[in-house]
């Protein structure tokens, strides 16, 4: 009787040990999926990061351009101011 009872307890943690086998394989299935998400989300983020700086850095010309117009802009306008303001005080002078 002792051997047909130690047969059963055997029995039983074999179905146990199988049980915890089968949870662990599809626990280490999801971790492989939940791998390929992460893997997936992180390759799309670096994609949107290098669009995004390549964006950035065509916007950083674009607005280093404009300033070097307005700066030369802003310079020749000075220029006229100063010639205005010499002919003011060449008619001053003769007035």
């Amino acid at each position: 009787m002792e051997i047909h009872e130690e047969i059963k307890n055997l029995r039983e943690e074999l179905r146990a040990a199988k049980g915890r086998i089968e949870e662990l394989e599809q626990r280490v299935e999801h971790l492989r999926v939940s791998r390929r998400v992460l893997m997936n989300l992180l390759e799309k983020v670096e994609r949107e990061k290098v669009t995004l700086i390549h964006k950035l850095e065509k916007e950083n010309i674009r607005l280093q351009r404009d300033n070097t117009r307005f700066a030369k802009w802003i310079f020749s306008k000075n220029r006229e101011i100063v010639k205005l303001q010499e002919k003011i005080e060449e008619y001053k002078e003769k007035a």
